[in-house]
C-alpha cells in the first residue's frame, strides 16, 4: 500500500486562535463561536466541564481529552485543564448547504471523508474537489484530521471556499442525502463494478476511506452502490488523495462532456 503524505512537525498554534479557561470556553460555546475542538484535561471534573461537555456535543464539536502535558505543549500556563481552538473555517449545515445547491440550480455532487486523519491527504483532496465542482465536502466530528492552518495551507485555500459540513454521524449524514435525491457510492479496491461504470451526471455522493482501514462497514452497507478504480498492475491501493482525483475527474467528464 503506498503511504500517504509523510508526516511533519506541526506549528503549534498561535495564542490568539486559543480559548483559554473554562469560563472563556463556555461563554464561546454559548454564543455559538465555532470551534475545531476542545482539549480537556483527563482528570477535569465539575459542573463546568459537565455543561462544556454538553454544549460541545449539541455544536459537534470533538472533545480530545489528553494529559497535562498536552495542554502546557500550548505554551500557556492559565488554561485550567482545558483550551478550545477556533475553527479556521465556517461549517456548514448539511441540509442547509444541499437546499443552497439546488435552488442554484446545480446538480449535487458531494465528498464524504471517512476515517481520514492525515491533514495533508485532506488538504490535497479539497483542493481537487474544488477543480472538479464539488459544492460540499463532509466530515465527521470525530475520527478526522482537524483542519487546521496546515490543512489549508496544502489545499492552497480550496478548504475556505469549499462548503465543509461538519456531522455528528456520517450514517446519519446518507440519510439526509437520501432523503434529498442523492446517491451515495462508496470507493472500495475489492469492488467488481468500476468506477467508469457509475452516473456521475446525477446528484451524487462519493465516500472515501482511509488508507488503512477502508471505509466503516455499517456505512458501506447502506451506500448504493461500490465501485474500484482499475489497477494494471498487482499493486494494493492508490494514494487516498491521488484516488479521489481520479474519481472526481471522472465525475467531472461525465459532467462536461457534450450528451
Amino acid at each position: 500500500m503506498m503511504k500517504s503524505f509523510r508526516s511533519q512537525p506541526q506549528n503549534r498554534p498561535k495564542k490568539s486562535s486559543l480559548v483559554i479557561g473554562k469560563s472563556k470556553l463556555l461563554t464561546a460555546l454559548k454564543e455559538g463561536k465555532q470551534l475545531e475542538r476542545i482539549y480537556l484535561m483527563q482528570t477535569l471534573h465539575g459542573p463546568e466541564v459537565d455543561e462544556i461537555k454538553k454544549l460541545a456535543a449539541a455544536q459537534q464539536v470533538p472533545i480530545n481529552k489528553v494529559p497535562v502535558e498536552k495542554l502546557n505543549g500550548f505554551n500557556i500556563t492559565d488554561h485550567e485543564g482545558c483550551v478550545g481552538l477556533i475553527a479556521k473555517i465556517q461549517y456548514q449545515d448539511l441540509q442547509d448547504t444541499i437546499s443552497f445547491i439546488v435552488e442554484k440550480g446545480e446538480t449535487p455532487l458531494l465528498l464524504i471523508l471517512d476515517g481520514i486523519t492525515d491533514i495533508r491527504n485532506i488538504g490535497a483532496i479539497a483542493r481537487t474537489a474544488l477543480c472538479c465542482g464539488v459544492q460540499a465536502i463532509i466530515i465527521p466530528d470525530k475520527g478526522v484530521g482537524a483542519l487546521n492552518e496546515d490543512a489549508i495551507q496544502t489545499s492552497a485555500g480550496a478548504l475556505e471556499k469549499i462548503a465543509v459540513c461538519r456531522v455528528n454521524s456520517l450514517m446519519k449524514a446518507v440519510d439526509t442525502l437520501h432523503l434529498n435525491g442523492i446517491g451515495v457510492y462508496a470507493s472500495e479496491m475489492t469492488a467488481t463494478g468500476l468506477v467508469y461504470d457509475c452516473d456521475f451526471k446525477q446528484p451524487v455522493a462519493v465516500i472515501m476511506g482511509s488508507e488503512d482501514k477502508g471505509i466503516y462497514p455499517a456505512l458501506m452497507k447502506i451506500a448504493d452502490g461500490v465501485f474500484r478504480i482499475p489497477m494494471l498492475a498487482g499493486f494494493e491501493s492508490l494514494n487516498v488523495s491521488v484516488a479521489t482525483g481520479m474519481i472526481l475527474y471522472e465525475a467531472q467528464r461525465q459532467r462536461t462532456r457534450p450528451n
